[in-house]
């Protein structure tokens, strides 16, 4: 793999990847499948949809690691690697939460309101 010569990541408890780009690929692809299941308008989608699309077109068009880092610019890869596991949990949990959906009943007066 082109730009894959480090040792390790510096950060305790992440291990240096040995496949960046087909684990980016797969996560990519789980999250945009999960996004489908939630409503085009749906503000969560729109904007996740439009990152992670951004960032798995640098990854299919660029083979160097280091010039991918550069490029999506989230830290090291396995860092990135790290915030797409975590993004396809939340994009599961919002697909089971459903926060497009009305309320079940008006909040409080000045809920949103502060300092009150």
């Amino acid at each position: 793999m082109a730009g894959l010569l480090k040792k390790t990541t510096g950060l305790v408890g992440l291990a240096v990847s040995q496949s960046p780009h087909e684990h980016l690929s797969i996560l990519y692809s789980k999250i945009l499948v999960s996004l489908q299941s939630m409503p085009q308008d749906a503000a969560y989608r729109k904007y996740t949809e439009q990152l992670v699309s951004e960032r798995f077109n640098h990854v299919k068009a660029e083979a160097d690691v280091e010039k991918l880092e550069k490029k999506i610019n989230g830290g090291q890869i396995e860092e990135v690697i790290l915030q797409a596991e975590c993004e396809l949990t939340l994009s599961r949990k919002m697909s089971e939460w459903k926060p497009w959906e009305p309320l079940i009943e008006e909040p409080p007066p000045n809920q949103w309101k502060w300092p009150i």
